[in-house]
C-alpha cells in the first residue's frame, strides 16, 4: 500500500520538531498536535469551548480526527467536558500541596547528592530562564524543576508527579506571561541552596517558592 508522506513542524515547549506522517495517521496526528500546542501555547484560553466543526475546519481535516484527538487530550486532562481545562482554585491548592510535598523532599535529595554534571545543567536551565519567549522560559523552568525532581530517585514518585503536568504547565506558563515578582531570584536562591550542600534550606525555600506561585495564581482566578 502506498502512502503519502509530509512534514510537519510542531512546536513543543521551546523546541521545534520535525516529524514525519504517513496519510494512514496524518489527520489524527496533525489535529492532536495543533489542539495540544495550541491549549499549551496559550492560543485556547482556559473554558473555551472546543466546536468540532470549526476545529475541523481550521485545521484542514474531517471531524472523526478532531473527536479523536479531543478524547487522547481529555486522557492527558487538558480537555474537559469539551472545553480547555481551567483550573479551579481547588485543583491548584490540591496540586501545589502535593508538588510541595514531592519537591521539597527531592530538594533535599538533590542538595545532598547532585553531581557536578547536574549542577552544571541546573546552572544552564536557570540561565535560559532570563532570556526568549514565554514558551522558551516556560520550558527553562520545567527543566529546572525536573532535574531537581529527579534527584528523588524514585519512581513512583516522578510518574504521579507527571500525571498533574497539565496543571503545573498551565500554571507556570500563567506565572511567566504575568510577570510573578521574584521567579527567577527564587530559582536562582534553590540553585546556591543546593550548590552549598545545605538541605534545610534548600527545603525551606522550596516550600516558600511554591507557596508564593500558589498565592500569584490563586490572585489570577479570583
Amino acid at each position: 500500500m502506498l502512502y503519502n508522506t509530509y512534514m510537519l513542524y510542531v512546536t513543543r515547549g521551546e523546541e521545534t520538531m520535525q516529524t514525519v506522517f504517513t496519510s494512514s495517521s496524518s489527520a489524527y496526528r496533525l489535529a492532536y498536535e495543533t489542539i495540544r500546542n495550541q491549549i499549551l501555547g496559550g492560543e485556547l484560553d482556559g473554558g473555551t469551548k472546543l466546536v468540532e466543526e470549526r476545529l475541523a475546519e481550521d485545521i484542514g481535516v474531517s471531524r472523526t480526527p478532531i473527536r479523536e484527538a479531543i478524547r487522547h487530550l481529555e486522557q492527558e486532562g487538558l480537555i474537559r467536558n469539551k472545553r480547555v481545562y481551567k483550573p479551579t482554585k481547588e485543583d491548584l491548592i490540591h496540586a501545589f500541596e502535593f508538588r510541595s510535598l514531592i519537591e521539597c523532599y527531592a530538594i533535599q535529595q538533590a542538595a545532598k547528592n547532585m553531581s557536578v554534571e547536574k549542577l552544571e545543567e541546573l546552572k544552564l536551565a536557570l540561565d535560559d530562564s532570563q532570556k526568549g519567549e514565554t514558551a522558551h522560559i516556560v520550558a527553562a523552568n520545567k527543566r529546572f524543576h525536573n532535574i531537581i525532581l529527579s534527584e528523588c530517585n524514585n519512581p513512583v514518585l516522578i510518574r504521579t508527579s507527571e500525571q498533574m503536568d497539565s496543571t503545573i504547565h498551565i500554571a507556570s506558563q500563567k506565572l511567566v506571561q504575568n510577570k510573578r515578582p521574584l521567579l527567577y531570584e527564587e530559582h536562582r536562591q534553590l540553585y546556591h541552596a543546593i550548590k552549598d550542600r545545605d538541605e534545610s534550606l534548600a527545603a525551606e525555600l522550596m516550600k516558600k517558592h511554591l507557596n508564593n506561585d500558589l498565592s500569584f495564581m490563586l490572585q489570577l482566578i479570583e
